[in-house]
């Protein structure tokens, strides 16, 4: 200071003075006796964002240390022996300082502590190791703390909006984990084998912990299980990736659950207004469906296929939960059956998609269903006031319709084309369901058919209109019908028949009559009203076939000899 205030020195001379001053006192403090320790030191050298739990007296802990002396000469670590310290805190198991500096701290904490003599090992030391009157240093890293009173702690994180049923004793569930120990060491992960862990709940298939800590879960919830070793593996640990005397942590999620004793249940019915019938086993159903595993995971579905799942039920042709869930449904209605595994795909799934020991979720929408022993119903919806003839086997019929499913869905209109449907009954014209819906029937009549699949278009249906095994809906009106012949004939005559009929067809007198003659000449009687074809079907075609038939030896033309009138013929049609 004197230099640095002198007039005659210069700046050069004071920083020069100034820096040997520092110097001397550098030296001065590196060669000074040290300082005694009155009490611990303890310096925080990491600080875990959360602490999940702070030592106190009377816990566990197991610690990882290195033991130096205040040179940096270590003369202890349990690093060395690939094991952590285990003790009990405040119960003199350890030396003062160490006993005090452990209160407070935090798992995953990591601090160095400075211990004087007469809280070690004092004025005696520890043998060779440890020179009397040491201080010591320890680099601490507290891993785990428990105390003999805990309990399983449960910490839940998430709970789903919707929880019908919760865990209880000898329950049998399915879930994930991830296990690590209490300072986020994982030791183990269902994830990482992607497969859930499967087990009865509360009957000694687990360890204690988790057998108390999965009990009053709910399908979906996420909880956070804790548990000490006494709850867990204990003093020995596992042999492999729990040590001893380790607090455990499994961060869980359930998926599925069911009782050996459950049934199936069926819950969320839409019942349409009108049931008339319902389902009884050995009925055939067609129903959509999706299919997911209790924790909502999809698995498969008949809309993705735009097709419906047809089978029998009752029968044993669906897994059993299926087949006792589709009795008593009707045509429309919704519901939800949930199946457990044991009337599902039991123990080993189906492989991929369905997992062992899996609750399945059929949310089922049922389209329709029949009996093989069904007929046609047919229910008059407007009858006429005067009805002169009914229609038979035979007769052309002319006639409107709308055509629809069992579920409303459309299949085809006559409206729509503004022109009726004809055809010849008997004349396997139509599906057999409305050959029969159609007979019996007066103009102007209208009727509601609902036809069973064995009547209709069968197991294969129609091609992008009708669903195989599909009930088929009608409603039909009856516009007009023309009279038919007597079965097995195609033509008839009105009037007597001409004495001598071949030499009336015989135009040119050659004695052979020509097709042209013989077209001529019924289409000439057809005309005059002497006689009748058969309605519904081509003139000319049935024409042709009259004449074949006389046409014995089939040399295109009929002599005298071959002519024969239906009076005379036994297996013929014609005439």
């Amino acid at each position: 200071v004197t230099l640095c205030n002198s007039a005659s020195s210069t700046i050069r001379d004071c920083v020069q003075g100034m820096l040997y001053l520092s110097v001397l006192v550098a030296f001065a403090a590196c060669n000074a006796p040290p300082v005694p320790l009155d009490d611990i030191f303890i310096e925080k050298t990491f600080v875990p964002e959360q602490c999940v739990r702070a030592v106190k007296d009377g816990d566990y802990v197991r610690y990882h240390y290195n033991g130096m002396f205040p040179d940096g000469k270590k003369f202890d670590s349990s690093y060395d022996r690939s094991s952590t310290y285990n003790v009990f805190v405040g119960k003199k198991q350890l030396i003062a300082g160490m006993d005090k500096a452990l209160v407070g701290m935090c798992v995953n904490q990591r601090s160095l502590v400075k211990i004087p003599p007469h809280l070690a090992y004092g004025k005696k030391g520890y043998g060779e190791i440890i020179p009397a009157d040491s201080i010591l240093h320890f680099d601490v890293l507290l891993l785990d703390v428990w105390n003999p009173e805990d309990g399983v702690q449960i910490n839940t994180y998430h709970t789903p909006s919707n929880c019908s049923r919760k865990v209880e004793v000898s329950d049998y569930i399915r879930y994930h984990y991830n296990g690590t120990l209490l300072d986020g060491t994982l030791f183990d992960s269902s994830h990482t084998r992607m497969r859930t862990y499967d087990t009865y709940v509360g009957i000694g298939w687990l360890i204690a912990g988790m057998d108390q800590g999965l009990l009053g879960m709910c399908v979906g919830e996420r909880r956070i299980i804790t548990m000490p070793p006494s709850l867990g593996y204990g003093e020995n640990g596992d042999g492999s990736d729990i040590p001893g005397q380790a607090s455990l942590v499994f961060d869980v999620v359930l998926l599925d659950l069911h009782n050996t004793k459950d049934g199936i249940t069926v819950t969320n019915q839409i019942i349409p207004e009108s049931c008339t019938r319902k389902s009884v086993a050995g009925d055939f159903v067609r129903y959509h469906y999706n299919g997911s595993l209790l924790d909502g995971t999809f698995f498969d579905s008949s809309y993705s296929r735009n097709r419906t799942y047809d089978t029998y039920v009752g029968r044993g042709y669906v897994i059993a939960g299926m087949d006792e869930g589709l009795i008593g449904v009707c045509v429309g209605e919704r519901r939800t059956v949930t199946i457990p595994p044991h009337l599902g795909y039991g123990e080993e799934g189906t492989g991929s998609k369905i997992p062992g020991s899996a609750v399945l979720v059929f949310d089922v929408h049922i389209i329709d269903f029949h009996n093989p022993s069904d007929t046609t119903e047919v229910i008059v919806t407007h009858k006429t006031e005067e009805c002169v003839k009914q229609t038979k086997k035979g007769d052309f019929v002319k006639y409107h319709y709308n055509a629809s499913l069992m579920d409303g869905s459309s299949i085809d209109s006559t409206y729509n084309y503004g022109k009726t449907y004809n055809i010849v009954l008997g004349a396997n014209q139509v599906v057999p369901g409305m050959e029969e819906g159609l007979m019996d029937m007066c103009v102007g009549e209208k009727r509601h058919l609902v036809i069973p699949p064995h009547l209709g278009y069968g197991e294969r249906g129609v091609t992008n209109e009708v669903p195989g095994s599909a009930v088929l809906v009608f409603d039909i009106e009856l516009v007009d019908m023309e009279e038919g012949l007597p079965e097995g004939y195609m033509f008839i005559w009105n009037d007597d028949v001409a004495t001598d009929l071949f030499t009336e067809m015989d135009k040119d007198k050659n004695e052979e009559v020509e097709p042209s003659e013989f077209t001529d000449y019924i289409m000439q009687q057809v005309n005059e009203g002497k006689g009748r074809l058969a309605p519904g079907f081509d003139p000319y075609r049935i024409i042709d076939n009259m004449f074949s038939n006389q046409d014995r030896d089939g040399d295109g033309k009929i002599t005298e000899a071959e002519f024969r009138l239906k009076a005379d013929e036994v297996s013929h049609d014609e005439l």
